[in-house]
């Protein structure tokens, strides 16, 4: 029989449902508006994040192509930054890393697009950047952050911010944002389109 001690199981569960408690879902419901608004004129919306924030990235994505409709109808048009590995690392390379979704943005992104930026400080460079290149476009800016908010609590026009200083809560919200979005989405094109 081991005689190894057992860690103390972290109080996790209850900052996550605290965090969940206690935010203000208002902002969340004005995102999934400009991405409803966004999907039904067909302008593209982009997301980005870093690390496990990039792999959201394209969880969102994913959602935001198939389960806004379960295939009743084409999806967003959804672009997660993150995802094309040799485009990252030639910009990486060449620019920047700062650089890598700024650039993304100005050569794929048009006016009315929407910008979704995941971030748990709000104050990586890249972040900063790709909702400067944003602004300069004319594309809708939305951040979902955690922490302070940071500098890109101030630059995005819509902020779904998460006062959590954990990085992993951080980011466990921000698929909670992306599935909230998502089915409101689908709530909502089911009582336009199929009622």
């Amino acid at each position: 029989m081991s005689t190894a001690r057992q860690p103390d199981i972290p109080d996790y569960p209850r900052r996550l449902s605290q965090a969940l408690a206690e935010a203000d879902w208002g902002p969340a419901s004005i995102l999934a508006d400009a991405l409803y608004e966004a999907w039904m004129a067909g302008r593209q919306v982009f997301i980005c994040g870093n690390g496990g924030s990039a792999a959201n990235a394209l969880h969102i994505a994913n959602d935001l192509i198939y389960g806004v409709s379960m295939g009743r109808r084409p999806g967003v048009r959804v672009n997660a930054l993150p995802s094309n590995v040799a485009a990252l690392t030639c910009l990486a390379n060449d620019c920047g890393y700062e650089q890598i979704f700024a650039y993304q943005l100005r050569t794929l992104a048009q006016t009315g697009d929407l910008l979704i930026v995941l971030s748990g400080s709000g104050n990586s460079q890249n972040i900063l950047q790709a909702l400067d290149a944003a602004a300069e476009l004319g594309v809708k800016t939305a951040a979902v952050l955690g922490y302070s908010g940071g500098r890109a609590k101030d630059k995005a026009e819509i902020c779904v911010h998460f006062a959590v200083d954990d990085m992993q809560i951080s980011e466990d919200l921000q698929l909670v944002v992306g599935h909230f979005a998502m089915q409101s989405l689908f709530t909502r094109y089911r009582a336009e389109f199929e009622t």
